[in-house]
C-alpha cells in the first residue's frame, strides 16, 4: 500500500489531516517514506520481537552470545581437529567465530523474517501500515543480537593476541552487506510464504544448505579464478570473508569476491522489495 496526505478541504477540517490510501505503483522501492513515518511503530515491532523472543526464558539475552560460541565450538571440534580444516594460520576458533558471527546475525534475519507476515495476520488484516515494517523490524532485532554476541570479539582477540588494526573501521561496510542480503530474502521469502506455506518447511533446509556454501567453517582462498569470483555470488561469502579480512587480517584483501557479492546483494534487495510490492495488494486478503 502506499499513501499520500490530502489538502484539507471544506469537507475536512484544517486540524484535522486527511489520509488518502492507494495501491503501491509497481516499481522497485523500498517506500522510505512510509516506514519514516511510522518509525514509531518500527521501534515498538522490533521492542516486541526482543522481548517475545526471550521472555520467559532463564538466560534471557545470553543465548545471543551463547548460539555463535556454541556453533564455534562445534566447528572448531570437527573442522578444526578432527577434519584439520585450513584456517590459513590463524587459531581455528577465532577463524570460525569471525565467521559464525555475521552468519549468525544473517541467519537469525532471515529465519525470522520470513515468517514475520503470516505470524503478524490478525494485525494486517485490521490495520494499515508499511508491510514491510514486519520483515525490517526481525532484521533490526537480529541487528542488536549481533551487537551483544560482537561483544565477545574482545576477550577473544585479547587471548590470542590479535591486535586491532584500521581495518576494523572497514567492519560497518561488511555489516551492511549482510543486512542488505538479509533484508532481500526476508522480503522475498515473507511475501512468498503468504501464499506458500511450504517455505516454512523448506526454510531450514535452505540454511543449512546456505550455511555450508558459504565459508565460516572453512577458507574460500583455495579457489582460483573464474571459480573464486562465480562463488562470489553468494553474498555471504564477501561478508564471512570480509569479516575475517578486517578482524583477522587474515586471508586476500576485498577484491573481485567482494563486488560480486555486492552486485548478488543489491540484486537480492531489488527482486525482493519487486515481489514484495506484487503481492503487497493482496497479502490481506490472502493470509
Amino acid at each position: 500500500m502506499g499513501y499520500n496526505t490530502a489538502v484539507a478541504t471544506s469537507e475536512w477540517p484544517a486540524a484535522v489531516p486527511a489520509v488518502s490510501i492507494e495501491p503501491a505503483r509497481r516499481t522497485v522501492s523500498l517506500e522510505l517514506r512510509p516506514l519514516w513515518d511510522y518509525r514509531q511503530l518500527l521501534y515498538f515491532l522490533t521492542w516486541r520481537d526482543l522481548k517475545v523472543r526471550y521472555k520467559q526464558t532463564a538466560l534471557g539475552a545470553t543465548w545471543a552470545l551463547l548460539q555463535p560460541l556454541l556453533t564455534t565450538i562445534v566447528f572448531t571440534i570437527f573442522f578444526g581437529h578432527v577434519a584439520h580444516v585450513s584456517s590459513g594460520g590463524v587459531p581455528y576458533l577465532i577463524f570460525s567465530f569471525a565467521g559464525t558471527l555475521p552468519w549468525t546475525y544473517f541467519a537469525n534475519s532471515v529465519n525470522a523474517g520470513a515468517g514475520s507476515l503470516v505470524a503478524s495476520a490478525s494485525m494486517i488484516t485490521k490495520v494499515y501500515f508499511p508491510r514491510m515494517a514486519l520483515p525490517i523490524s526481525n532484521v533490526l532485532g537480529a541487528f542488536v543480537d549481533f551487537l551483544i554476541a560482537a561483544a565477545l570479539l574482545v576477550p577473544l582477540l585479547a587471548w590470542y593476541g590479535i591486535a586491532p588494526t584500521a581495518r576494523f573501521l572497514t567492519l560497518p561496510l561488511f555489516l551492511l552487506l549482510a543486512t542488505t542480503a538479509a533484508l532481500g530474502a526476508s522480503f522475498f521469502l515473507s511475501a512468498l510464504n503468504v501464499r506458500y506455506r511450504d517455505v516454512r518447511y523448506l526454510l531450514p533446509l535452505l540454511m543449512q544448505l546456505w550455511l555450508f556454501a558459504t565459508p565460516v567453517a572453512y577458507s574460500a582462498s583455495s579457489l582460483h579464478e573464474p571459480w573464486r569470483t562465480l562463488y562470489g555470488l553468494n553474498p555471504m561469502v564477501g561478508v564471512v570473508e570480509g569479516f575475517r579480512w578486517a578482524i583477522l587480517s587474515s586471508g586476500p584483501a576485498p577484491g573481485t569476491v567482494t563486488v560480486a557479492s555486492t552486485l548478488a546483494a543489491v540484486a537480492m534487495l531489488a527482486l525482493g522489495a519487486a515481489y514484495f510490492h506484487l503481492v503487497e495488494q493482496s497479502i490481506a486478503d490472502v493470509i
